[in-house]
């Protein structure tokens, strides 16, 4: 006599295998009772499986829907191609929500059979996906080792590669894995230095848990550190502006993954925004079309006004009444108390976040 949960799990199987069966078929296929095949249909319910049955002689009982998602029987393959769907759905974001993939992903290879999780190694191993322009492509392993020492609290040692390509090994407490821009990043504190940063999941070459528990406390909010590091990632110039807005608007105009922020008042923010050079960072301002003020540097002030003159006067020649190199009526900058520009045509080559370690990778 087989015990009530294989007998059970044997029902959902045949159960899950054709449109219905009448009771007698079940407990032919079962070798048990009518009694014993009501009583299963009845714990099953109660499981949260939506068995429907039709009354009569000829009736019988057919897999509907559930009330909520009850315990799922796979054999190999179905197991198997699950895994690889989940898989796929974690590392390319087609879901939008990869959190929920990458949680399932891990449920269930938590429980894979062990064959079925070779092959799936196996497969790992075959297929190469080209990675996004910029950076390395991410180990499903490496991903899954590292959502599993943050859900076991577990310390964890990195082989690392930093943004210059030299490998490093560091010990880190984990705490969360986010994604942004098509890129994981794990969130850590690095033991070595006392510090929260984050970690690229694609520059992480092997994830070893250490076997020591760690207990975070007061941990960040793990979706602002990313975006401050984003933000912050090593670009040859910043340049810090002040916008007339409050802290909001201002993150609706430049994203935290692009820019810093800090309020300024009720009505003003201060942000900070990376870029390649002065030029680049005074077309990305330009871009914004909004008013706003450059605190500093120097040099950005200046490319910014060098290009609004620009701007001005290629304006001012085009129009039809304009004498040939005739000069535009006010050369004079824009005073430092007033708004630096309004209005003007978005740039097409403004500067964007690359994505690193901070806060130094």
């Amino acid at each position: 006599m087989i015990s009530t949960s294989a007998r059970l799990l044997r029902l959902v199987s045949l159960l899950s295998s054709r449109p219905s069966w009448t009771c007698d078929e079940l407990a032919e296929r079962m070798g048990v009772t009518d009694r014993t095949v009501r009583r299963d249909v009845a714990r099953l319910r109660e499981l949260g499986y939506g068995v429907e049955s039709d009354p009569g002689p000829w009736g019988g009982y057919r897999m509907g829907r559930g009330t909520r998602v009850p315990p799922l029987i796979l054999d190999d393959e179905e197991a198997l191609a699950v895994a690889v769907g989940l898989r796929e759905a974690a590392l390319s974001g087609v879901l939008g929500s990869d959190q929920a993939a990458l949680s399932a992903m891990l449920k269930l290879r938590q429980v894979l059979p062990g064959r079925v999780a070779d092959r799936l190694g196996d497969l790992d191993a075959a297929f190469v996906t080209a990675p996004w322009p910029g950076g390395w492509q991410i180990r499903p392993g490496v991903l899954l080792n590292l959502a599993t020492v943050c859900r076991a609290g577990e310390r964890v040692r990195l082989s690392y590669r930093d943004r210059e390509g030299r490998s490093t090994v560091r010990e880190a407490d984990p705490y969360r894995l986010v994604r942004a821009r098509r890129r994981w990043y794990l969130v850590a504190r690095d033991v070595a230095r006392d510090e929260w940063r984050t970690f690229r999941a694609d520059r992480v070459v092997e994830a070893r848990p250490t076997g020591e528990p760690v207990d975070i406390s007061e941990p960040p909010d793990p979706a602002l550190l990313v975006a401050h590091g984003i933000a912050a990632s090593a670009y040859p110039m910043s340049v810090t502006v002040r916008l007339p807005m409050p802290m909001d608007r201002a993150l609706r105009l430049i994203p935290a993954t692009v820019g810093t922020h800090r309020p300024d008042g009720p009505d003003a923010t201060i942000t900070e925004v990376g870029g390649p050079d002065a030029d680049g960072l005074a077309r990305y301002l330009l871009g914004l079309a909004t008013p706003l003020r450059v605190l500093a540097p120097d040099e950005v002030r200046e490319a910014l006004l060098r290009h609004t003159r620009e701007l001005l006067a290629a304006n001012v020649s085009s129009r039809p009444d304009a004498a040939p190199g005739a000069a535009p009526e006010a050369d004079a900058p824009p005073t430092p108390d007033g708004p630096l520009l309004t209005e003007v045509p978005p740039a097409t080559d403004a500067p964007t976040a690359t994505d690193g370690v901070t806060p130094t990778g």
